[in-house]
């Protein structure tokens, strides 16, 4: 498994990153923490997980995986 860190605050910019890593051969990710696992970390991890795909591990940084239901809702935005 190839890490990548993610440091793009913007879920858009995520996206961009990540799909650019993944293309490059990545296929685990770790974002960096902006708001303390609030709102936009979530939303940032589920513009990651849509741009990654589902084969891929993304984490933020220091904290345990979030809930799926969690993710979809925060990508539903």
């Amino acid at each position: 498994m190839t890490v990548a860190y993610v440091t793009a605050r913007r879920p858009a910019d995520v996206a961009r990153e990540v799909e650019a890593l993944a293309g490059a051969g990545c296929d685990e990710f770790v974002l960096r923490r902006l708001q303390g696992g609030g709102t936009l970390d979530l939303e940032r991890l589920g513009a990651a997980r849509y741009a990654a795909g589902l084969h891929s591990v993304i984490v933020l940084e220091d904290a345990p995986a979030p809930e799926p239901s969690a993710l979809a809702e925060a990508a539903a935005r």
